[in-house]
Protein backbone atom coordinates (compact mmCIF):
# COMPACT_ATOMS: atom_id res chain seq x y z
CA UNK A 1 0.00 0.00 0.00
CA UNK A 2 1.25 3.45 -1.21
CA UNK A 3 2.43 5.83 1.97
CA UNK A 4 -0.04 8.54 2.19
CA UNK A 5 2.80 10.64 2.83
CA UNK A 6 3.66 9.85 -1.29
CA UNK A 7 0.91 11.44 -2.42
CA UNK A 8 1.56 14.60 -4.74
CA UNK A 9 1.24 18.14 -2.84
CA UNK A 10 -1.36 20.23 -3.55
CA UNK A 11 -1.89 23.76 -2.34
CA UNK A 12 -4.79 22.09 0.21
CA UNK A 13 -1.61 19.93 2.01
CA UNK A 14 -0.03 23.04 2.80
CA UNK A 15 -1.69 25.50 5.64
CA UNK A 16 -3.52 28.34 4.34
CA UNK A 17 -0.77 30.88 4.55
CA UNK A 18 2.94 30.41 5.02
CA UNK A 19 4.85 31.00 8.70
CA UNK A 20 7.13 33.74 7.20
CA UNK A 21 5.77 37.39 6.92
CA UNK A 22 3.97 39.90 8.66
CA UNK A 23 0.50 39.03 10.34
CA UNK A 24 -1.80 37.72 8.12
CA UNK A 25 -3.91 40.63 6.01
CA UNK A 26 -6.15 38.29 4.45
CA UNK A 27 -7.16 34.68 3.68
CA UNK A 28 -7.27 31.84 1.28
CA UNK A 29 -11.17 31.91 0.57
CA UNK A 30 -10.94 35.36 0.79
CA UNK A 31 -7.93 35.44 -2.20
CA UNK A 32 -9.79 32.68 -3.77
CA UNK A 33 -13.41 34.67 -4.26
CA UNK A 34 -11.51 37.72 -5.11
CA UNK A 35 -10.11 35.72 -8.15
CA UNK A 36 -13.74 34.13 -9.21
CA UNK A 37 -14.88 37.29 -9.51
CA UNK A 38 -12.48 38.92 -11.76
CA UNK A 39 -12.85 35.81 -13.77
CA UNK A 40 -16.50 36.37 -13.79
CA UNK A 41 -16.05 39.75 -14.88
CA UNK A 42 -13.31 39.64 -17.45
CA UNK A 43 -12.62 35.78 -18.27
CA UNK A 44 -9.90 33.40 -17.48
CA UNK A 45 -6.86 35.15 -19.33
CA UNK A 46 -7.35 38.29 -17.24
CA UNK A 47 -6.78 36.40 -13.71
CA UNK A 48 -3.30 37.21 -12.82
CA UNK A 49 -1.32 37.21 -9.63
CA UNK A 50 -0.49 40.87 -10.69
CA UNK A 51 -4.29 41.35 -11.90
CA UNK A 52 -5.58 39.98 -8.42
CA UNK A 53 -3.36 41.82 -6.18
CA UNK A 54 -4.37 44.84 -7.75
CA UNK A 55 -7.89 44.31 -6.90
CA UNK A 56 -6.88 43.46 -3.36
CA UNK A 57 -4.90 46.55 -2.98
CA UNK A 58 -1.90 44.61 -2.23
CA UNK A 59 1.32 43.70 -3.85
CA UNK A 60 2.08 40.47 -5.44
CA UNK A 61 4.63 38.99 -3.38
CA UNK A 62 1.97 39.37 -0.30
CA UNK A 63 -0.18 36.94 -2.32
CA UNK A 64 2.21 34.41 -2.62
CA UNK A 65 2.16 33.82 1.00
CA UNK A 66 -1.05 31.92 0.33
CA UNK A 67 -1.02 30.69 -2.90
CA UNK A 68 2.01 29.15 -4.14
CA UNK A 69 1.68 29.97 -8.08
CA UNK A 70 -1.39 30.83 -10.50
CA UNK A 71 -2.21 26.93 -11.56
CA UNK A 72 -2.87 26.76 -7.22
CA UNK A 73 -4.99 29.87 -8.06
CA UNK A 74 -6.77 28.03 -10.49
CA UNK A 75 -6.97 25.02 -8.58
CA UNK A 76 -8.63 27.13 -5.30
CA UNK A 77 -11.05 28.60 -8.15
CA UNK A 78 -12.20 25.55 -9.60
CA UNK A 79 -13.00 23.94 -6.14
CA UNK A 80 -14.31 27.41 -4.80
CA UNK A 81 -17.83 26.50 -7.63
CA UNK A 82 -17.73 22.85 -6.62
CA UNK A 83 -18.56 24.19 -3.08
CA UNK A 84 -21.45 26.14 -4.86
CA UNK A 85 -23.31 22.99 -5.29
CA UNK A 86 -26.03 21.84 -2.67
CA UNK A 87 -25.02 18.79 -1.50
CA UNK A 88 -27.37 19.16 1.62
CA UNK A 89 -30.14 16.52 0.49
CA UNK A 90 -29.50 12.75 1.14
CA UNK A 91 -29.20 10.45 -1.10
CA UNK A 92 -32.39 8.47 -1.43
CA UNK A 93 -35.54 7.97 -3.46
CA UNK A 94 -35.05 7.59 -7.47
CA UNK A 95 -31.38 7.66 -8.19
CA UNK A 96 -32.19 9.18 -11.95
CA UNK A 97 -34.48 11.75 -10.36
CA UNK A 98 -30.89 12.55 -8.11
CA UNK A 99 -28.44 12.86 -10.48
CA UNK A 100 -30.48 14.47 -13.00
CA UNK A 101 -30.67 17.58 -10.28
CA UNK A 102 -26.88 16.85 -9.50
CA UNK A 103 -26.26 17.59 -13.31
CA UNK A 104 -28.54 20.64 -13.57
CA UNK A 105 -26.74 22.18 -10.56
CA UNK A 106 -23.75 21.67 -12.41
CA UNK A 107 -24.78 23.45 -16.02
CA UNK A 108 -26.22 26.20 -13.76
CA UNK A 109 -22.46 26.59 -11.97
CA UNK A 110 -20.90 26.30 -15.31
CA UNK A 111 -23.46 29.30 -16.46
CA UNK A 112 -22.23 31.70 -13.70
CA UNK A 113 -18.64 31.11 -14.33
CA UNK A 114 -18.06 30.29 -18.23
CA UNK A 115 -14.37 30.70 -17.69
CA UNK A 116 -14.65 27.08 -15.97
CA UNK A 117 -15.08 24.67 -18.75
CA UNK A 118 -11.61 26.76 -20.16
CA UNK A 119 -10.46 26.15 -17.00
CA UNK A 120 -10.82 22.47 -17.37
CA UNK A 121 -9.45 22.46 -21.47
CA UNK A 122 -6.22 24.04 -20.58
CA UNK A 123 -5.23 22.39 -17.46
CA UNK A 124 -5.06 18.81 -16.03
CA UNK A 125 -8.01 18.58 -13.42
CA UNK A 126 -7.11 18.19 -9.79
CA UNK A 127 -9.60 17.62 -7.49
CA UNK A 128 -10.17 20.00 -4.10
CA UNK A 129 -12.09 18.85 -0.87
CA UNK A 130 -14.92 20.05 -2.31
CA UNK A 131 -14.78 18.33 -5.62
CA UNK A 132 -14.28 15.52 -4.20
CA UNK A 133 -17.65 15.55 -1.39
CA UNK A 134 -19.35 16.01 -5.12
CA UNK A 135 -17.88 12.63 -6.39
CA UNK A 136 -18.76 11.39 -3.22
CA UNK A 137 -21.88 12.07 -3.09
CA UNK A 138 -22.98 11.46 -6.79
CA UNK A 139 -21.95 8.08 -5.81
CA UNK A 140 -24.29 7.90 -2.83
CA UNK A 141 -26.78 8.74 -5.25
CA UNK A 142 -25.96 5.99 -7.86
CA UNK A 143 -25.74 2.95 -5.18
CA UNK A 144 -29.16 1.79 -5.75
CA UNK A 145 -28.32 2.13 -9.51
CA UNK A 146 -27.20 -1.17 -11.60
CA UNK A 147 -23.51 -1.18 -12.71
CA UNK A 148 -20.06 -1.83 -12.22
CA UNK A 149 -18.22 0.79 -9.87
CA UNK A 150 -16.19 1.78 -13.38
CA UNK A 151 -19.80 2.42 -14.82
CA UNK A 152 -20.74 4.71 -12.00
CA UNK A 153 -17.63 6.59 -12.35
CA UNK A 154 -18.31 6.74 -16.22
CA UNK A 155 -21.72 7.91 -15.60
CA UNK A 156 -20.70 11.04 -13.33
CA UNK A 157 -18.03 12.09 -16.08
CA UNK A 158 -20.80 11.92 -18.64
CA UNK A 159 -23.15 14.27 -16.82
CA UNK A 160 -20.05 16.46 -15.79
CA UNK A 161 -19.44 16.61 -19.86
CA UNK A 162 -22.78 17.28 -20.64
CA UNK A 163 -22.99 19.74 -18.31
CA UNK A 164 -20.15 21.81 -19.73
CA UNK A 165 -21.32 21.41 -23.22
CA UNK A 166 -24.92 22.31 -22.75
CA UNK A 167 -23.72 25.46 -20.76
CA UNK A 168 -21.50 26.33 -23.40
CA UNK A 169 -24.45 25.95 -26.25
CA UNK A 170 -26.17 27.95 -23.77
CA UNK A 171 -23.86 30.80 -23.00
CA UNK A 172 -22.93 30.88 -26.75
CA UNK A 173 -26.68 32.61 -27.45
CA UNK A 174 -28.20 29.92 -29.39
CA UNK A 175 -31.28 31.30 -29.25
CA UNK A 176 -34.26 31.01 -31.38
CA UNK A 177 -33.27 32.85 -34.36
CA UNK A 178 -30.77 31.03 -34.70
CA UNK A 179 -32.05 27.31 -34.55
CA UNK A 180 -35.32 28.69 -37.06
CA UNK A 181 -31.59 29.15 -39.15
CA UNK A 182 -30.15 26.03 -38.69
CA UNK A 183 -32.89 23.53 -39.03
CA UNK A 184 -34.23 25.67 -42.49
CA UNK A 185 -30.83 25.59 -44.00
CA UNK A 186 -30.93 21.49 -43.44
CA UNK A 187 -34.30 21.10 -44.71
CA UNK A 188 -32.74 22.97 -48.20
CA UNK A 189 -29.74 20.69 -48.39
CA UNK A 190 -32.12 17.70 -47.79
CA UNK A 191 -34.53 18.76 -50.18
CA UNK A 192 -31.75 18.62 -53.08
CA UNK A 193 -32.42 14.96 -53.22
CA UNK A 194 -28.40 13.74 -52.68
CA UNK A 195 -29.26 12.60 -48.61
CA UNK A 196 -31.95 10.30 -48.50
CA UNK A 197 -31.68 9.35 -45.33
CA UNK A 198 -31.66 12.54 -43.67
CA UNK A 199 -34.41 13.75 -45.69
CA UNK A 200 -36.50 11.07 -44.45
CA UNK A 201 -35.92 11.36 -41.03
CA UNK A 202 -36.40 15.17 -40.99
CA UNK A 203 -39.86 14.88 -43.12
CA UNK A 204 -40.96 11.94 -40.10
CA UNK A 205 -40.07 14.66 -37.18
CA UNK A 206 -41.64 17.21 -38.67
CA UNK A 207 -40.77 21.06 -38.06
CA UNK A 208 -38.82 21.72 -34.48
CA UNK A 209 -40.82 23.82 -32.23
CA UNK A 210 -40.09 27.15 -31.68
CA UNK A 211 -37.77 27.74 -28.42
CA UNK A 212 -39.00 28.63 -25.64
CA UNK A 213 -36.24 29.51 -23.04
CA UNK A 214 -38.35 28.42 -19.96
CA UNK A 215 -37.99 24.72 -21.39
CA UNK A 216 -34.15 25.18 -21.85
CA UNK A 217 -33.14 22.45 -19.81
CA UNK A 218 -35.68 20.11 -21.19
CA UNK A 219 -33.24 18.62 -24.39
CA UNK A 220 -30.53 18.20 -21.59
CA UNK A 221 -32.64 16.32 -19.17
CA UNK A 222 -34.32 14.12 -21.65
CA UNK A 223 -30.64 13.24 -22.55
CA UNK A 224 -29.44 12.68 -19.75
CA UNK A 225 -32.70 9.92 -18.85
CA UNK A 226 -31.90 8.32 -22.01
CA UNK A 227 -27.98 7.79 -21.36
CA UNK A 228 -27.33 7.40 -17.80
CA UNK A 229 -29.54 4.41 -17.77
CA UNK A 230 -28.31 2.54 -21.07
CA UNK A 231 -24.47 3.07 -19.31
CA UNK A 232 -25.56 1.31 -15.97
CA UNK A 233 -27.34 -1.39 -17.30
CA UNK A 234 -26.09 -4.57 -15.70
CA UNK A 235 -27.05 -6.28 -19.44
CA UNK A 236 -24.66 -4.45 -21.71
CA UNK A 237 -22.24 -7.34 -21.69
CA UNK A 238 -19.24 -6.02 -20.44
CA UNK A 239 -16.57 -8.32 -19.60
CA UNK A 240 -18.40 -11.10 -21.78
CA UNK A 241 -16.88 -12.62 -24.59
CA UNK A 242 -17.57 -11.64 -27.93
Amino acid sequence: MADRETRPPTVWSRPDRGARGPAPERSRPQITGAAVALADEEGLAAVSMRALAQRLGTGPASLYRYVGSRDELLDLMADAVAGELDLSAAPGGDWLDGLVGLALQSKAAHLRHPWLADLNDRRGEVLGPHAVDYLDHALAILAPAPGSAGQKLEAVGLLGGLAVLFARREAGGAGGGDRSDRAAHLAAVAAEGRHPHLLAALTEAGAPPPADPADRDALFVRLLRRLLPAMLDEGDGEGEGG
